[in-house]
């Protein structure tokens, strides 16, 4: 890639393009969501079943994700990501165009095999497009789209819905990946790196597919299926990790695995990949989180729910920057710490929110959650990568992103069940202090009364004010939750070994 590199022109038009596939595949992987009920409608189908259109591709994309490392190996890292790439347009094609909903899933199953190595791809590439001492720019670039993008996704596929067709929110990626990928081959495709004839891992894969089909629909549908109280969830989680057992001691013991293991034998990579899994897992919860309260409780539409977040992207953004320009000069655990204590600080001010809060004030906290955005997977790549021969980028970004998209799928299962729970939970105290012989009780019945409701009317609007804040009780106690899972984070950073000061990826004995 030095030509490239070279030439300022070029190279900054290749990083936009590899930034754009990032930005593309991570946006696929949120804009669906709000979709579902006009998808569903449309095809004739329940919001139950149509929800299948968000599994489908996230089990798919979680098998193919960690097989990255092994493609890259043996077809080259530039052939793999740009038939990705092409293969991933073609399927968006095939979504919008689907006529039912078994189509639209079968299509949704292909989406999300063939961008496994789309995330992994853009950022080897990226990291080998820079010297090493600008590869901080390269991680500020990657981080900006992967951490936009999820951000981007409900606020893009909800306007769609309103104001086009469904399968607009598929057919927009139609140029950007035809773009990307000309752009990429045009200015890599003389550049491929160096390829091994590796035998295919046959058990190995078949066992990935697997116990990663298994966890990802039982997380999936766990809810739906009220979690371990339902045979099928039961089943599905004994497959994954019986399943997972057996993949591990083969991949252990096999001479050629699928996937490449002996990455944990790295302090950094392992200390820096449980800090990614538990950052972006409650941040994504949060994600998750905030908006669905704003639109089921506070009364925000599903664009106003959006805005609400847009201002941390736009923090991120100018963070990430500057995180990556003083990459090259500055620990990434001095970085590391600051997005984690962002973030705590973020959760706290959240845990201060009120029913009645104002649209600033929700959006104060998010200011400072752009700020963790902003620095977060730049010091965190920067240590997982450090020390490691350039050949291993690609399966270790492939292991770690696999892990952070797993820890996500966990974080958005488990939040909303929790929040539901810690709602049922608080509104059952409310209502047990609250009883028609309490003195505030009857005042309030009195007063609505006044004011024209009847007695069952004013009693509704009481349940229904009992339950708002049930819910915001319930998400304050998910906020604290946040900071006491973030915390500790800040400190176990620091057990990572400080990365050479030349970047984050150099080959070091």
């Amino acid at each position: 890639m030095t030509d490239v590199a070279a030439r300022p022109a070029a190279k900054a038009l290749t990083a936009l393009a590899l930034a754009l596939g990032t930005f593309m595949q991570v946006l696929d992987t949120t804009i669906a969501n709000v979709s579902i009920p006009t998808i569903a409608g449309n095809l004739g189908v329940s919001a139950d079943q149509g929800t299948w259109v968000i599994t489908s591709f996230a089990v798919s994309n979680g098998v193919s994700v960690p097989l990255t490392g092994w493609l890259m190996q043996r077809y080259g890292v530039v052939r793999t990501f740009v038939l990705s790439m092409l293969l991933f347009t073609a399927a968006s094609f095939l979504c919008g165009a689907a006529w039912s909903l078994p189509s639209l899933v079968f299509f949704r199953v292909l989406q999300g095999a063939v961008s496994g190595p789309m995330i992994p791809g853009s950022q080897a590439l990226l990291l080998g497009l820079f010297p090493p001492e600008k590869r901080g720019t390269a991680l500020a670039i990657w981080s900006m789209t992967t951490l936009v993008a999820p951000i981007c996704g409900p606020i893009l596929g909800g306007y769609i819905s309103d104001n086009y067709t469904w399968p607009w929110i598929f057919f927009i990626n139609l140029p950007v990946g035809l773009f990307a990928a000309a752009v990429c081959w045009h200015f890599l495709g003389k550049n491929e790196t160096p390829t091994r004839k590796l035998p295919i891992d046959r058990v190995g894969l078949g066992l990935l597919v697997v116990w990663v089909g298994a966890l990802q629909v039982m997380l999936d549908k766990g809810k739906d299926l009220d979690w371990f109280d339902n045979t099928s969830i039961v089943v599905l989680a004994l497959v994954a990790l019986v399943g997972f057992a057996a993949w591990l001691i083969w991949e252990l013991t096999e001479a050629h695995p699928i996937v490449d293991l002996t990455l944990f034998r790295s302090r950094n990579f392992t200390l820096g990949s449980v800090c990614v899994c538990f950052g972006y897992a409650v941040f994504f919860g949060n994600l998750v989180l905030l908006p669905l309260w704003l639109q089921t409780q506070v009364g925000y539409t599903a664009t106003w729910a959006g805005l609400v977040s847009a201002p941390a992207g736009a923090v991120a953004i100018v963070v990430s920057l500057l995180v990556g320009r003083g990459l090259a000069r500055t620990d990434p655990r001095y970085f590391a710490t600051l997005a984690f204590a962002a973030f705590v600080v973020s959760y706290w001010m959240r845990a201060q929110y009120t029913q009645d809060s104002s649209f600033w004030v929700f959006v104060a906290p998010l200011l400072f959650a752009g700020v963790g955005m902003g620095a977060f997977f730049i010091a965190l790549v920067a240590i997982i990568l450090a020390g490691l021969p350039p050949q291993r980028v690609p399966a270790a970004t492939g292991i770690f992103n696999f892990m952070r998209i797993t820890a996500g799928s966990f974080a958005a299962s488990i939040t909303t069940t929790a929040w539901d729970r810690r709602e049922a939970l608080h509104q059952a105290r409310l209502s047990e202090v609250t009883t028609a012989y309490d003195p505030p009780m009857q005042h309030a019945m009195a007063q609505l009364g006044r004011i024209g409701l009847s007695h069952d009317q004013a009693a509704g609007w009481i349940m229904r004010e009992m339950e708002a804040q049930a819910y915001l009780l319930a998400s304050l106690d998910y906020f604290w939750v946040s900071i006491l899972l973030t915390a500790p984070l800040i400190v176990l950073v620091w057990f990572t070994r400080k990365p050479p000061a030349s970047g984050p990826v150099v080959a070091v004995d």
